[in-house]
C-alpha cells in the first residue's frame, strides 16, 4: 500500500475507464476525451502520496486532508465512553482520500454502520450517514475515527480490523468520492486546530497529549 501511488481501490475504475477510451478513440478520436479527462480525474482522487509523519511523542495527527468543520466537546459513549473532544473534517472531492492512523496503537474497536447519504458537511450526516466507526487504543489512550460517506461518497473502505497494529500516520482506509472524517480524543489532549483550518492526512498536528 504504500508504495502504490495510487490506491488499488482506483485501479478497476481507471482499468474500466482506460477501455473505454480506447474503444472510443478507435470510434472518433475527439469523443475519447471526455473518458480520458474521467480517467485523469479518477487517477488523481486515488492518489495515494507520501506524507512526513512527525515523530515527537504524544502527537495526534489528522487522519484525513480537509477543513476543520467544528471543535467541540462531546460524551462519546461508542469507544472511549467519557467526555471527548470532537474534530470534525470534511473532504471534498480534490482532497486525498485516505484515512490515516491518528495515533499509534492496536486497533481495538470496528463498527459499520449503514445509513444515508446527506451532504457530509451537514450536522446530521454524522448521525444519519453510512459510517465506519475505528478506535485506536495504546495502553488506556483511545482516540476513534469515524469514517462518514457523503452525499457522491457512496462507500466507506477499511483495510484494518480489531487486533491489527498500526503506527502514527499509517494508512488503514478511505471514503470514495467527498466526505466526512470526525476524530474524537480524550478530554486529556490539547487541541492544537480550530474551525476552518486546512488539516493533512498523517501531518498535521491536532493534538498533544497531557501527561
Amino acid at each position: 500500500m504504500r508504495n502504490f501511488p495510487i490506491v488499488p481501490d482506483g485501479w478497476i475504475y481507471l482499468i474500466g475507464l482506460g477501455f473505454i477510451t480506447l474503444l472510443i478513440f478507435f470510434w472518433k478520436s475527439y469523443a475519447a476525451l471526455i473518458p480520458f479527462i474521467l480517467f485523469i480525474f479518477v487517477g488523481f482522487f486515488f492518489r495515494n502520496p507520501k506524507r512526513d509523519i512527525p515523530l515527537q511523542p504524544d502527537l495526534v495527527v489528522s487522519p484525513a486532508d480537509g477543513v476543520v468543520m467544528s471543535v467541540e466537546k462531546v460524551i462519546e459513549n461508542r469507544y472511549i465512553q467519557a467526555e471527548a473532544i470532537r474534530i470534525r473534517i470534511f473532504l471534498n472531492i480534490f482532497n486525498v482520500h485516505v484515512n490515516r492512523a491518528p495515533v499509534a496503537g492496536t486497533v481495538g474497536f470496528q463498527e459499520y454502520r449503514p445509513g444515508k447519504f446527506l451532504a457530509a458537511y451537514k450536522n446530521e450526516a454524522a448521525q444519519l450517514n453510512e459510517q465506519n466507526l475505528v478506535g485506536f487504543q495504546d495502553g488506556d489512550f483511545r482516540v476513534l475515527v469515524s469514517q462518514i460517506a457523503g452525499l457522491i461518497a457512496r462507500r466507506v473502505v477499511s483495510w484494518v480490523k480489531p487486533g491489527d497494529t498500526l503506527q502514527r500516520g499509517e494508512r488503514f482506509g478511505l471514503i470514495k468520492f467527498g466526505s466526512c472524517t470526525e476524530v474524537y480524543l480524550p478530554s486529556n489532549v490539547q487541541v492544537e486546530v480550530k474551525k476552518g483550518d486546512r488539516v493533512k492526512g498523517g501531518e498535521t498536528i491536532i493534538g498533544r497529549v497531557i501527561r
